[in-house]
C-alpha cells in the first residue's frame, strides 16, 4: 500500500486541479490606485451645497437628497433647518473626517443631533454597487441622506 500526500489535488501549494504536487501560480493585481480623496471632497462639499442651499457646482454632479422619516416627523421648519445646515457644515477634522472625503456629520437642531451621510454608487447600477473611481462624477451617483442620529 503506497503514501500518499493527501487528497488529489492539494499539494502545497494550496487547491491545484492538476493533482501535480507544485504551487500554484497568481495572477499580478490589476494595478490599482486609490481615488483621490481630495477631489472627492470637494464634489461631495459642492453637491451637499447644491443639494441643500441651492448653491450650483461648477460641474454636474449626480445625485439625490433624502430624509428620514423621523425628520420629517420633527415638526414645522425643522427639515428645512437641517438640510440648511447640513449644507453649510464645513467642520471637517482628522477625528471626524479620518478619509478626508467629506462624507459624514452632524448638527444640532433645536437641541436634537442630526447625522448627515453620503454615500457614493456606480451611477447605471441601481444603487447596489459601491463607485469604483468615487473622484469620477460621471460614473458615481451620490446619495445625500439627512436623519436624526436616533435613526442611525
Amino acid at each position: 500500500m503506497s503514501q500518499s500526500k493527501g487528497k488529489a489535488g492539494f499539494g502545497s501549494g494550496g487547491f491545484n486541479p492538476s493533482g501535480k504536487d507544485r504551487p500554484m501560480s497568481h495572477p499580478e493585481l490589476a494595478d490599482y490606485s486609490r481615488p483621490n480623496a481630495a477631489v472627492i471632497a470637494s464634489q461631495n462639499d459642492a453637491f451637499r451645497r447644491f443639494a441643500c442651499l441651492g448653491i450650483a457646482p461648477d460641474q454636474p454632479i449626480q445625485g439625490r437628497l433624502v430624509v428620514t422619516q423621523s425628520l420629517i416627523e420633527a415638526g414645522d421648519g425643522f427639515v428645512t433647518e437641517a438640510v440648511q445646515a447640513t449644507g453649510a457644515f464645513d467642520t471637517f477634522e482628522p477625528e471626524n473626517d479620518p478619509a478626508g472625503w467629506h462624507d459624514f456629520g452632524a448638527v444640532t437642531i433645536r437641541g436634537e443631533t442630526v447625522f448627515w451621510k453620503v454615500d457614493l454608487y456606480e451611477a447605471d447600477s441601481d444603487f447596489r454597487y459601491g463607485a469604483e473611481a468615487p473622484d469620477n462624477p460621471e460614473t458615481t451617483m451620490r446619495v445625500l441622506t439627512v436623519m436624526m442620529a436616533r435613526d442611525w
